[in-house]
């Protein structure tokens, strides 16, 4: 019986096949095979989760029916964090948290790509970072300031791709609204933890 996370996984789909239609995310999504072998994993929840009410609210047409199918599934998804209160504080700990859909340790089975959900709630600086894998995101919510490299934050909408080349530094931040975000990664460890550049978190 389809589970509401393979529901959520054709939604996805339907969705990056009207968003992804250029440059890195096409190339992306060409690569990838959705026939995945799905993986059991025990679910796990975290405080930022409480936010994707507030996010459906927030987000445009096109994105809401993909919020409105995460928001179902999130009680089974296990959501996780990278960072610890050691890291940037337990504020930033309490409104952040991902969920890797699939990949090599998501709900489905993937060697070579990986992709889920990003959550930032309010008043976060997610700081300067990289890593080697090369990396789409799509904003879900138009409600945050991203940078790349020495190029100032600026506003992205949502639907809009950003694609961060192996190891270039990139940054994002929210203000009274919370971020929602989509990403794929490929070409590096897809388990790897970002190293950070920037400064903390406020």
């Amino acid at each position: 019986m389809p589970t509401k996370i393979d529901s959520l996984m054709g939604v996805l789909r339907n969705y990056l096949s009207k968003v992804a239609t250029s440059g890195a995310a096409a190339d992306f999504l060409a690569g990838l095979d959705w026939q995945m072998p799905s993986r059991s994993l025990p679910p796990n929840t975290l405080p930022c989760v409480a936010s994707l009410g507030r996010m459906a609210d927030i987000a445009e047409a096109p994105e809401q029916e993909l919020i409105a199918e995460l928001s179902s599934a999130a009680p089974e998804l296990r959501w996780g964090q990278t960072y610890t209160a050691a890291d940037f504080g337990q504020h930033f700990l309490d409104n952040y948290g991902w969920v890797e859909l699939f990949g090599t340790r998501g709900h489905f089975v993937h060697d070579s790509m990986a992709g889920g959900f990003l959550i930032l709630g309010p008043g976060i600086v997610y700081p300067d970072h990289h890593h080697i894998a090369e990396e789409v995101y799509i904003p879900l919510t138009g409600t945050a300031e991203w940078r790349m490299g020495e190029a100032p934050f600026r506003l992205r909408k949502g639907g809009e791709l950003i694609h961060h080349a192996s190891n270039v530094t990139h940054a994002m931040r929210t203000a009274a609204e919370p971020l929602l975000a989509f990403y794929l990664w490929r070409g590096g460890p897809l388990a790897q933890r970002s190293t950070i550049t920037g400064g903390g978190a406020r």
